[in-house]
């Protein structure tokens, strides 16, 4: 692997000496650039992995090192303080080979402001005076729908004035519409003491912070206080005050509310990212939520991308959780905190619900992708087809066959052709077995593949990218061998997909090809496998009910498929047939045949009775 930088003589003594403690590592190219941040629990041994030719780097990864032309790396005490150095040297200099990391500039947060008499407001703007800032918070409807509750709880002010104490005394201050409606206690005329102010914005960082339980349970000491005095409108307005907050949480409790202050995060991939889900839960309660999509740049593994997202959201959303909830083990140790992998019970049930939003999250972008821009959507999936199959082309054109017979009887065999990944009806085929006696799949497989791209060659029409066989290694067999005549073999992927494990077989290969029952390539073979039996089975009905009704006619002497054809057009089956008058079914084929066919119906009912 040193073989393909340039430069690795020269990093060679870097590299060497190099200490085997936890740190950051950073990449430059030839400008100076920095290409890439990488965190280690020893520099040494990851940044000589990226030279070891056993290491079995990506392409991508090697492309990389090519391009190294120096390094640098920053010793930290420990794996947490790389992993989050690590985030901010990734946000800060954005390097061409890292995981994209949005910075939070966008996101709310809720101040408490630093002032007698404090105001609580949303801001975008986080000014360094003393001031509280709980969140950011992802949802601006959550975050307002927690004001608005805060709002409809405590009469705070709104007002800007400088309520100093000495301004208060001298009397500078009228009381405004908002005291009047009850939206405010008026402390700018010395009507609400500062202690009692502040005793609410105490009860407001608690519901902020989630810990509503605490805040209810003051609410009913105050609420049993003002009854036992009597003031019964006063115990009723705390009443409608606990309800209030009943019904805010009610609505967020997902599980036991004994999960306290706790982080969830989960993770699903596809090929070009990974797209990560966290909660933050106090009391049972989601009270952050937000999913991102972490870009791959050297296809890094979904343990690499969570640790990523795991430092990037504790540190975004000011997280000061004591329990992390994953679906698995990441390569970091975080000092203080519990990491848990469950597997059953309420955290596991949590777990799931952050892995539904992910998804949901992924199923949406597809959908809008797929609405705005159809064709990259098939491109992508056509793209996942081609890896998974092994081919070399998109799979653009794809036919599929499939057989059909009774016992023999009505061999028939029908071919469906996808373009792009959607069906294209117009160019469906149906195939009426010709060369074949009886129940023989294996020759019928043959003479139909055969048939279809013999008349291709011949009106040099073009080839499918992908065949696909309904059937295991007996009728891929027999493909393959009709492609062998025309000289095929090897010019086009074909692959048969037996019916009960949904195995898919390669010609040539002894064991089968599984693929996830999700995968979106084994969900297009389905569908052609279905279409192709709908399709041939339709066909196969209607010629074995053409061919039965035939045969009650064709029994009666004279009548031969051409008059049995035009009567049936007439009269749709055999039974109005037999229901219809002489002079009915003369008029249809003509005097004479019309008395056979009328005489061998109603004599025959002569003879039953």
């Amino acid at each position: 692997m040193a073989g393909i930088n340039p430069h690795y003589q020269r990093l060679k003594p870097v590299i060497s000496t190099l200490p085997e403690k936890p740190g950051v590592y950073q990449f430059l190219d030839t400008k100076g650039t920095i290409i890439y941040v990488g965190k280690a629990k020893s520099l040494k041994k990851r940044v000589s992995s990226y030279f070891n030719k056993e290491t079995g780097l990506s392409g991508k990864t090697i492309v990389m090192v090519k391009k190294i032309a120096a390094i640098r790396h920053i010793i930290v005490n420990t794996e947490l303080d790389a992993l989050l150095l690590e985030n901010n040297l990734i946000k800060k200099y954005q390097p061409r080979y890292n995981v994209n990391l949005k910075d939070d500039k966008t996101f709310p947060w809720i101040c408490i402001k630093n002032e007698r008499f404090p105001r609580i407001f949303s801001t975008r703007n986080i000014i360094r005076d003393g001031s509280e800032y709980f969140g950011p918070y992802a949802s601006v409807k959550m975050m307002n729908t927690l004001l608005d509750l805060i709002r409809q709880l405590y009469p705070l002010r709104t007002c800007k004035l400088a309520l100093t104490e000495k301004n208060i005394t001298a009397g500078k201050f009228k009381v405004c519409l908002e005291y009047h409606l009850g939206n405010c206690l008026g402390p700018c005329e010395g009507k609400q003491t500062e202690e009692d102010y502040d005793n609410m914005v105490k009860e407001i960082r608690h519901i902020i912070k989630g810990n509503i339980s605490e805040v209810r349970n003051r609410l009913k000491e105050l609420m049993a206080k003002y009854a036992a005095r009597l003031e019964f409108e006063k115990a009723q307005t705390v009443k409608e005050k606990i309800d209030l907050l009943s019904r805010y949480q009610s609505k967020s409790l997902v599980v036991n509310p004994k999960i306290h202050n706790t982080d969830v995060f989960s993770i699903i991939t596809d090929e070009k990212a990974g797209y990560v889900n966290y909660m933050k839960i106090v009391d049972g309660a989601i009270v952050q939520a937000h999913t991102v999509e972490l870009k791959k740049k050297l296809d890094e593994p979904p343990e690499e991308l969570l640790s990523l997202a795991v430092a990037d959201f504790r540190q975004r959303f000011d997280s000061n959780s004591d329990e992390i909830i994953l679906p698995f083990k990441i390569d970091i140790e975080i000092p203080g905190i519990t990491i848990t992998i469950p597997r059953i019970g309420d955290k596991k049930h949590l777990l799931e619900l952050s892995e539904r939003n992910a998804k949901f999250y992924l199923l949406e972008k597809q959908k809008q992708i797929e609405l705005v821009d159809p064709d990259r959507h098939s491109k992508r999936i056509l793209g996942k087809m081609m890896k998974d199959l092994r081919m070399k082309t998109l799979p653009e054109h794809i036919e599929c066959f499939d057989n059909s017979n009774i016992q023999g009887d009505y061999p028939v065999a029908a071919m469906v052709c996808f373009r792009n990944a959607k069906p294209s009806k117009k160019d469906y085929r149906h195939f009426n077995i010709k060369t074949v006696t009886g129940a023989n799949d294996f020759a019928s497989m043959e003479e139909v593949v055969y048939r279809r791209y013999k008349k291709l060659l011949d009106e040099q029409k073009e080839l499918p990218q992908l065949i696909v066989i309904d059937g295991g290694k007996g009728q891929l067999g027999s493909a393959v061998k009709a492609l062998e005549k025309l000289d095929l073999r090897g010019k086009i992927t074909v692959i048969g997909i037996a019916k009960k494990l949904e195995e898919l077989y390669f010609p040539g290969d002894q064991f089968p090809l599984y693929l996830d029952k999700k995968s979106e390539t084994l969900k297009v073979i389905q569908h052609l496998r279905d279409e192709a039996h709908r399709f041939g089975i339709t066909h196969h009905r209607k010629k074995r009910q053409k061919g039965t009704l035939k045969s009650h006619l064709t029994e009666i002497k004279g009548i031969g498929d051409g008059y049995a054809q035009k009567l049936l057009t007439k009269f749709k089956s055999v039974k109005k047939i037999k229901e219809a008058s002489l002079a009915e079914l003369q008029e249809v084929i003509g005097p004479g045949r019309g008395k056979v066919v009328y005489n061998f119906f109603h004599q025959a009912e002569q003879q039953i009775f």
